[in-house]
């Protein structure tokens, strides 16, 4: 199956188990994998043909910059379904971190992996 990866996407939100968190906020980064058909735009060189990731990008940044949820686990549930309804999507991979994890004397990242089909 034909994918199309985009990474990097960032964006500040309030979601997280911790009430500072919730407050303060912190920042968010998203990989994804959009499993989409690209024999047809391949053809056509037509962006209709296509999943045009400029709409993926923005459900991502919309997704984290307005959600309330107190896990990480509902944000990047939250991401894949509204991902879901692009046309032409069959899967899609949503890779979601914290760089900046709030654990004391803990200096990486904590990311969360999903996978989710339109079956």
């Amino acid at each position: 199956m034909d994918s199309i990866q985009v990474s990097g996407i960032r964006a500040y939100g309030y979601v997280g188990y911790l009430p500072e968190e919730r407050v303060l906020g912190q920042w968010f980064e998203v990989d994804l994998t959009l499993w989409v058909d690209l024999a047809p735009a391949g053809k056509s060189d037509d962006i209709a043909d296509t999943l045009d990731y400029r709409e993926a990008i923005a459900i991502v940044k919309e997704q984290i910059t307005t959600a309330k949820f107190d896990l990480v686990e509902k944000l990047v549930e939250a991401i894949a379904n509204k991902l879901l309804s692009l046309k032409k999507l069959e899967q899609v991979r949503v890779k979601l971190s914290k760089p900046a994890a709030p654990i004391p004397e803990f200096g990486g990242r904590i990311t969360l992996d999903i996978t989710r089909s339109l079956t």
